[in-house]
């Protein structure tokens, strides 16, 4: 059988190494239009804080590691051209174009950086977008000479390089249009904790301003980020307002939907036959309510990459419903999400609960005040678990995935309020604080133990 594999990145590579343990006999073709393959982006951050030693050091796989596994791994190679009735690809490789035939073919084109129709953002120095392995080096190599920096969008991409720049004594702003830090991931009850300890570190964020225009001096250097309520100096600008799918060369080859995402089943099977794709150009089952959502993650791109492979070998596997878990730190917080959020209500279709609690981890006799945010959000009705939220200045991330595991378990409020979790000084209280958080939530409280613990 011979596989053809567009992109190397999560989803292509998942894609290469189950195909390689499933069929003996596959013949693998892949192709990659940056110059080295498997680069992972969600490093780049570790690469400009000095933690990863090089860029070489963010790719999980190499060349040289492809070949060893008998794939055969094309680089600098563009694919152009689709035809789904021959059963063909077309790949630009130097100026020359080539079709190459395929018996299931795997599409992976990933995404490209947002640039928006924003006046002067082509036509000065030391503007940067946030995306993959070349921009990433050209970010590093500016960071010694940066003084002031503008980030303009405030999710996660954004925030990870804010947090670098100010980290390296950049005096840092991050511009975004939502009034909220990663409005998308986490609620005011959280950002608003995030703003402010981002403002100790000098990183400051202006929120409700859409940036109009981009200034420059005579000698083509960016001076000036002007939005629609304000202008800010800035020798430096880092646009990370999103990402498009690589989409436009597959038009009218198979369906695409919004935006330029593939349209696929749950089998990561396309609108052609023998045609699967996966990745940031393609949306992923959603646990917490029967609907299909854009979430572009490597943990989801991962579980697509292997579903897709085993039903390209023949076999018969279904992508298994996701909760969009993410985890990050910013200064001193770290946090997770999961799932649905509380600014979702309006849209919600029922009632949707929720419930926000700070919680001291360990007994007061621990001499410790160390305190957890915590959010629930949940079916009013049903009392079934739909989403949640943590943060604390320690980590206490793993807790997100908890709270994953009860979403797609089916779990209401009355299961979770007496789940069975260890109890250790050194680690939480009698009744975990997950255990409060629903407890909290259905206005009650077991066993209080304010006094003592």
């Amino acid at each position: 059988m011979k596989y053809v594999v567009v992109g190397t990145s999560h989803a292509g590579y998942e894609v290469i190494e189950t195909l390689l343990k499933e069929d003996s006999e596959a013949q693998i073709e892949v192709f990659e239009s940056g110059d080295k393959p498997s680069f992972l982006s969600c490093g780049i951050q570790s690469y400009l804080e000095n933690v990863s030693p090089s860029l070489d050091s963010l790719h999980y796989a190499t060349t040289t590691s492809y070949e060893k596994q008998g794939v055969n791994i094309h680089v600098n190679t563009t694919v152009v051209d689709l035809d789904t009735d021959n059963k063909t690809i077309t790949v630009e490789h130097d100026g020359t174009k080539e079709d190459v035939s395929y018996d299931k073919l795997f599409l992976s084109p990933g995404g490209s950086a947002v640039k928006p129709p924003i006046t002067g953002i082509d036509d000065y120095n030391n503007v940067f977008f946030m995306r993959g392995r070349e921009w990433a080096d050209k970010i590093k190599q500016r960071m010694p000479h940066a003084k002031k920096a503008v980030v303009v969008g405030g999710g996660y991409i954004g925030i990870e390089a804010a947090e670098a720049f100010a980290k390296a004594g950049i005096e840092t702003k991050i511009i975004d249009v939502a009034e909220r830090i990663l409005s998308t991931y986490l609620d005011p009850e959280f950002t608003n904790i995030l703003e402010q300890n981002s403002k100790q570190h000098q990183l400051e964020f202006i929120g409700g301003e859409s940036v109009k225009e981009i200034t420059g001096n005579d000698n083509g250097d960016v001076t000036t980020v002007i939005t629609d309520k304000g202008e800010y100096q800035a020798d430096t600008v880092l646009f990370a307002v999103g990402v498009a799918p690589a989409t436009s060369w597959l038009k009218d080859k198979i369906d695409l939907g919004t935006k330029g995402i593939i349209t696929i089943d749950h089998h990561q099977q396309t609108s052609a036959p023998d045609v699967y794709a996966g990745g940031d150009a393609t949306m992923v089952p959603f646990a917490p309510i029967e609907e299909d959502r854009y979430i572009a993650l490597a943990t989801n791109s991962r579980r697509q990459g292997v579903t897709a492979a085993l039903n390209m070998v023949g076999k018969s596997a279904t992508m298994p419903r996701v909760s969009g878990t993410s985890g990050l730190q910013l200064f001193d917080y770290k946090f997770g999400q999961t799932g649905v959020h509380g600014t979702e209500a309006d849209n919600y279709d029922g009632h949707l609960g929720q419930q926000y609690v700070e919680e001291r981890i360990r007994p007061k006799f621990m001499q410790d005040d160390t305190t957890v945010h915590m959010k629930i959000i949940f079916d009013k009705d049903s009392h079934r678990i739909l989403g949640g939220q943590v943060m604390s200045t320690e980590d206490v991330t793993q807790a997100i995935n908890t709270l994953s595991v009860a979403i797609s378990a089916g779990f209401t409020l009355e299961q979770l309020a007496v789940q069975d979790f260890f109890f250790q000084p050194d680690y939480d209280r009698p009744w975990h604080y997950l255990n409060v958080l629903a407890q909290q939530a259905l206005g009650q409280s077991y066993g209080s133990d304010q006094m003592l613990f």
